[in-house]
This record gives structure tokens, sequence and C-alpha cells, in this order.
């Protein structure tokens, strides 16, 4: 279990400070979210806190306007919730966007702190290829969601703060869950084991091990594994939210043992994308 509840407030706060910090130049720079500014992906921020609030404390959920037969389903119904908003919400300023986050961000993390993280979420963590999920994957998830978010507006700015073992390691170890989804289809012998590192300065390692019926991720192993790559943490938060690509993420990674095997590591997208 990866535990996210109490970080939310600190995250928030950090949010907040950082929004009060921005100049109007600012708010209008481009991120590594392609088409949205830092503005659009503060609105996206306040769509989840509203979102989450409506669904989990008032029960009020509108049903989707389409099927959803399928993951790319899923996604599409979802890009067009979030453009849908994002539009909308060019009218308010940035303070209107600021003091919604603060009043709403508060009323998020409570919803957060009242879950049971060992009962069934109400949504599956899908980037991991799970149907099911517990509360407290949901809930990390959903951690790194205002992670990212967050983390682009600063990449955007150049205003750094969140990179660190508190508030970065919850975030990249819930990515990382999604491995065993990400290499479901290779085939390799049982206790073929691939190490990945996206620590800080230390260190931070886990490691995808092949068993009989599938791929697990383990925060230990201790024999030699077939291969193992490091991604630093400038590179890895952006290469698995979908900022780069693969191939643009290569020049700064380390990779021993077989290449082949540790390079599908670079394809975890865990992000509904």
């Amino acid at each position: 279990m990866i535990q996210t509840v109490h970080l939310f407030p600190i995250l928030d706060q950090k949010l907040i400070e950082l929004l009060k910090s921005l100049s109007y130049d600012d708010w209008h720079k481009t991120t590594v979210a392609r088409l949205w500014s830092v503005k659009d992906v503060a609105s996206h921020l306040l769509d989840g806190n509203l979102r989450t609030i409506s669904g989990s404390r008032d029960n009020y959920n509108i049903p989707p306007d389409r099927e959803i037969n399928s993951y790319e389903d899923l996604v599409g119904f979802l890009n067009k919730l979030n453009s849908d908003w994002v539009n909308a919400t060019k009218r308010l300023s940035p303070g209107v966007l600021i003091d919604l986050l603060e009043s709403t961000g508060k009323e998020y993390s409570l919803i957060m702190s009242e879950q049971d993280l060992d009962r069934e979420a109400r949504f599956a963590v899908a980037w991991a290829g799970e149907q099911r999920s517990k509360n407290w994957f949901h809930i990390a998830r959903e951690y790194t969601e205002k992670w990212h978010h967050q983390q682009q507006i600063r990449e955007a700015t150049g205003k750094q703060g969140i990179i660190t073992e508190q508030l970065y390691y919850p975030f990249i170890d819930t990515l990382l869950r999604g491995l065993p989804h990400t290499y479901r289809n290779v085939d390799a012998q049982p206790g073929t084991a691939v190490g990945i590192d996206v620590g800080l300065e230390q260190p931070f390692l886990r490691f995808l091990i092949k068993e009989q019926y599938g791929w697990k991720i383990e925060n230990h192993y201790l024999n030699e594994t077939n291969a193992s790559v490091r991604i630093p943490p400038g590179t890895a938060w952006k290469l698995f939210t979908k900022a780069i690509k693969p191939e643009e993420a290569e020049k700064d990674i380390t990779i021993s043992g077989d290449s082949n095997l540790a390079k599908v590591a670079l394809n975890l997208i865990a992000v509904m994308a």
C-alpha cells in the first residue's frame, strides 16, 4: 500500500503558494501538456476538485454521454470532459481560480482522509490494467494527477519545489505500479527480473519480476536482474505522463543487461491518454 492521504494538504499548500507567486505572463506560458497553458492546467486541477466533491460528498454523478466499451472509449470521453471544462473556464481570472482551488482543495483533502483504504474504489486504475482497485490505489492515482499537473506548472515557470523525497517518491512509486500491465505481452522465462531506478541522489529501486502467470512489481529483489534501467526524476515524471516520448528520454537514461527488455519500461503511460 502506498500512503498518500496525508500528502494532499501539503501538495495543495504548495500549489496555492506557487500560483500566488506567478506573474501575468507566467499564467499564459505553455506547458508540456502541449495545448494547455499554465492557467489551463490550474483550471483542470480545479475541475478535479469539484468533480470529486460532487461525486463523493454529494453522490452527484452524471452518466457518460456515450457508450464506454473499451479503454479507448474511456480516454476519449475523459479528454472531451477535460477539454470542455478548460474551454469554459478561460473566462475566469487567475485570482478566481486561486480562490476556488484554495477552498475546494481543503474539502477534497478531507474527503480523501475519510476513505476506507481497503475498500473497493468506485473507479479502477485503468492505466494499470485493473478492472477493480482498492481505495488506496485510486487515491494514490489521484495524488499522481495533482502532483504531475503542479509539476507541469513549475516546469513552465521555472519554479521547482516538489521533486523531493516526501512528495516525489509516492508519486513515482504509484506510477511504477503500471509496469506489470506494460510488460503484459513480453514473453520471458519465470524468474526474469528488471530493475528500475528512479531515485534522487540515492537510488529508489523497484523490481519487475516474471512469474508463471504474469509480471509483478516488488520493492526488493535479492538475485541478479536480467536488465536494469536508471531514469533521472526530471525525465521519469515527464516520460510516464506522456509529456515526452521514449525516444526523447533515451539520451538521459542508463541501461545495463538486456536492453530490449529494459526499454519496455519506457512505454509505461500512467495517465489516461
